[in-house]
């Protein structure tokens, strides 16, 4: 629930920001000079390019959410038991076999989302976002060509 208040803020933020820069673009392009209106041009550009980033990534959280609970019904989603440092950061070894277990998970049964799923929460336990992030869309869109 937190994160959804954080989320909400950030994106009431972002829209408040986007007024102010539409506004600006808006007044550059009614200066009727020719540097103004192209500058204006780029400025609306902003806030649109802005929206939809922002709209790309809260449906990949819904979509994601909404796959998570979906597993979790099932039972399918791993128990976060693994060790861990003083600082709380997953063991390196703990994380490696986590993944190791949930790659060929994926070897097994390429075009089952769940494995795939499985396999970006081993990727963000080993610290690896960006891969994690990769997997969760894949994830999602096999989940989305089975419906």
């Amino acid at each position: 629930m937190r994160t959804k208040i954080v989320v909400a803020v950030a994106c009431a933020a972002l829209l408040f920001y986007f007024v102010l820069i539409g506004r600006t673009g808006v007044q550059l392009i009614g200066t009727g000079q020719w540097a103004g209106v192209l500058i204006g041009i780029a400025v609306l550009i902003l806030p649109l390019v802005g929206a939809w980033a922002v709209a790309r990534e809260l449906l990949f959280g819904r979509a994601t959410e909404r796959l998570g609970r979906e597993l979790a019904e099932r039972g399918e989603l791993p128990v976060d038991d693994l060790e861990r440092t003083a600082t709380g950061r997953v063991d390196r070894a703990a994380g490696q076999a986590m993944f190791e277990r949930y790659r060929a998970e994926v070897e097994a049964a390429p075009g089952d989302p769940g494995p795939w799923y499985r396999l970006a929460i081993a990727y963000d336990a080993a610290g690896d976002r960006k891969r994690g992030r990769a997997a969760a869309r894949h994830a999602v869109k096999l989940r989305a060509q089975q419906r």
